[in-house]
This record gives C-alpha cells, sequence and structure tokens, in this order.
C-alpha cells in the first residue's frame, strides 16, 4: 500500500526463492481480493468502480482505527471490517451507482472517482498524512519450516484470503443467492423477468465487492505502511489483473493478481521496485497486444 516494512538490512540472512515466493503468493492473495471485488461489482453493473482502490484503503485505516478499541491480534478485527465496509459498500451502489445507472457509463466512472477522491481526502483529515500500520493477523512472528524461516504474517494472509475467496466461490455456487448474484451478472433483464430483484442484488455485489477491499486493506496495512493516498496505486493493480485474466473472468482476477505480486517481489528482489512497476506495465502492453481478450479467454466487452 505504501512503503515496505519489511525490507531486508544489512545484517539480515539471505532471502531464499521459497521465501520469496511465499511472500509473492501473500501480496497476490491480497491484490486477489481486491480484483475479486472489483470483477464482481463490474459483471453485475457494466461499470468500473474506480473507488476500489481507495476502499482498500479504506479498510487499512479502519483497521487502524480499531486497533486501540479492541487491543486483539488482527483476525479479530477482519468480522467488524468487513461489515463495517460492507455497509460502506451499500452508501457507494445507493449513493454513486443506482441514480446514475441509467446514464452514460462515464458518469458511473465519474462518480466512482468523486467518491475515491471524497475517501482520500476525508482520511487525511481523520488520519493525516503519515504512514500508518495495522496489528498484525496473528502474533507477527516467524514461523521455521524445516529451516526455512517464514513471515507469520505472509502464512496468516494467504489463509484468510483464500478462505474468503473459497467463500465467494461456495455462495455463488451453492446458494439460491449465489444463484441469483450470478443471473444478474450473466443477464440483468432476463433475470428481472425471472423474478429476480436485480436492484438488490446489485447491492449486495457492492456490499460484498467493498467487504473484500476491506479484507485486503486490514491484510496489507501490517506489512505495508497506509496512507490517504495508497489506493491510486492499487486501483491500477486490479485493473491490470483483470486485463491479464480477461476481463468478466473471476479465477482470471484471481490469477491476474496472483502474478502481479509474483512479477513483483521476484523483479524487485533482483533490481528495485520502480524497476519492477516499469517491467510490469510493459508486460501489459505486450499482453495488450499479443492476447487482449486475457489469459482466460474473455471478451473484452464490459469497459465502461
Amino acid at each position: 500500500m505504501g512503503a515496505r516494512r519489511d525490507h531486508q538490512t544489512a545484517t539480515d540472512p539471505p532471502v531464499t526463492t521459497l521465501q520469496l515466493l511465499i511472500n509473492g503468493l501473500a501480496l497476490g492473495a491480497a491484490y486477489a481480493l481486491v480484483a475479486l471485488g472489483f470483477v464482481l461489482v463490474l459483471n453485475a453493473t457494466s461499470a468500473v468502480n474506480f473507488a476500489q482502490g481507495d476502499l482498500v484503503m479504506a479498510g487499512g485505516l479502519l483497521a487502524v482505527a480499531l486497533a486501540p478499541l479492541i487491543p486483539l491480534p488482527g483476525i479479530a478485527l477482519l468480522p467488524v471490517v468487513l461489515v463495517a465496509m460492507a455497509a460502506l459498500g451499500l452508501v457507494l451502489a445507493l449513493a454513486a451507482y443506482l441514480p446514475l445507472r441509467r446514464s452514460p457509463p462515464v458518469a458511473v466512472f465519474i462518480s466512482t472517482i468523486a467518491v475515491g477522491i471524497i475517501l482520500q481526502n476525508g482520511a487525511s483529515v481523520l488520519f493525516g498524512p503519515e504512514p500508518r500500520a495495522a496489528p498484525p493477523l496473528l502474533s507477527g512472528g516467524t514461523v521455521d519450516l524445516g529451516g526455512l524461516v517464514v513471515a507469520e504474517q505472509s502464512l496468516a494472509i494467504i489463509a484468510v484470503a483464500g478462505l474468503l475467496i473459497a467463500g465467494q466461490q461456495w455462495l455463488f455456487a451453492r446458494t439460491q443467492l449465489g444463484r441469483r448474484l450470478r443471473a444478474t451478472a450473466q443477464d440483468p433483464e432476463m433475470a428481472r423477468a425471472c423474478g429476480v430483484p436485480v436492484t438488490a442484488m446489485i447491492l449486495v455485489t457492492f456490499a460484498l465487492g467493498t467487504a473484500y477491499a476491506g479484507a485486503a486493506g486490514l491484510l496489507l496495512a501490517n506489512r505495508y505502511f497506509v496512507t490517504p493516498t495508497a489506493g491510486g496505486d492499487l486501483i491500477l493493480k486490479a485493473y491490470i489483473a483483470v486485463t491479464i485474466g480477461g476481463w468478466g473472468s473471476v479465477p482470471g482476477a484471481v490469477v491476474g493478481a496472483l502474478l502481479i505480486a509474483l512479477f513483483e517481489v521476484g523483479v524487485s528482489s533482483v533490481l528495485s521496485y520502480p524497476v519492477a512497476l516499469g517491467l510490469l506495465y510493459a508486460a501489459l502492453l505486450v499482453i495488450l497486444l499479443a492476447r487482449p481478450q486475457g489469459l482466460f479467454g474473455e471478451a473484452a466487452r464490459r469497459r465502461a
């Protein structure tokens, strides 16, 4: 989200390839939650929510604010963050999408950017511009896996994000609510004709996508500083992940996010983070030229 907190110093032991892989998977798991919420709203509304990155920032700062009130590990804050951010998602849908859904797509594009700016400035007023850190999910120590020393936070991020993503898959595949959400995403008019309350399903989708953004903020805000302006970089990562994976593809968004994080961590360990970002955008251009439909072959039909 901001500057890395877990940078290596001259006295640290060398980082092995497996450690880098675990760090990359942890970062990618958090990115996957951001991209997942992004693509869920995209599928349900055919509009891009450009406030998604700022919602991640809001979730991180919410965890920072809750930490003194609930002096427990970050995992205990997760349910509170999920519920609070889901409520914020409902407000976002009611204020920035539903009144404009019959307007040209650019109207929603602008309204979500406006929401992001409001969140940035509100966070600056409430928290100031200084970087903040949320508590670790568990103890914040390390785990020795047969001689491989791994940060407990990395393993916890992978586990928590994996459970949240699996929960979303179960919801969509095994429940009546999930079937209604899928129907709304696939064909809103047909879903409405079949008796599905499309507006309610859109509200649920915004709540779910925003809750995942908040969870990502909590997961990232311990190992990475969170600042009011951290959302800009995150929305670009989500956009790139969805582009790489294929627009409209939920699995593609998750895979794209993992690939981005592994690329960042790998290149940063050899060169530097700015070089990694530059090469990432160069790789994106190559993918757009060579396979514009993304890795999962979805047609790029839902750009707003």
